[in-house]
């Protein structure tokens, strides 16, 4: 490997310990901020996905798609929600195996209540550090790190929006 390879793969390297210790340390600092009275930080993530499709609803294999979760844990994570009627589980019309995933007015407005309290911690976790040119930067950096690892350009049409 010539010294260009090296060099473009240990900046690569830097990079990613840097971005991957950026949003452990933010992670951390949100879950442990999180205001988690009605929903956990994972149920949120749920209702945040869920509040940004069509109908705010879709397929359970999509929502997966979605999270960092393995599919039973999804499927755990989905059943509590609707027990407490966050959301619904219904039998999706164009295929009998599959199970539409959708947020509940009542889930909706939980989801709401919360993501105004957790936005506020977003604007202070990753705005004290940068400011408002950064921050755009740092989107577009991110939303075209994700495209080139194979990321689906639906999240491309809402890179701007904060998970609140």
């Amino acid at each position: 490997m010539d010294d260009a390879r090296r060099s473009d793969k240990a900046t690569a390297v830097a990079a990613w310990e840097a971005l991957f210790r950026a949003q452990v340390t933010v992670m951390r600092a949100l879950n442990a901020d999180f205001p988690g009275g009605e929903i956990s930080f994972n149920e949120y993530d749920v209702c945040f996905n869920l509040s940004t499709q069509p109908g705010r609803r879709c397929r359970m294999r999509d929502l997966t798609g979605h999270l960092l979760l393995t599919q039973p844990s999804v499927s755990r994570l989905v059943d509590r929600l609707a027990s407490r009627g966050i959301v619904e589980k219904q039998p999706d019309p164009t295929d009998a195996r599959g199970v539409i995933v959708a947020l509940t007015a009542r889930g909706f407005d939980v989801y709401r209540s919360v993501a105004v309290q957790h936005a506020q911690t977003i604007a202070e976790q990753v705005g004290a550090g940068l400011d408002d040119d950064e921050l755009r930067t740092l989107t577009e950096l991110c939303t075209k790190l994700r495209v080139a690892a194979g990321g689906s350009d639906r999240r491309d049409r809402d890179a701007g929006r904060v998970r609140a």
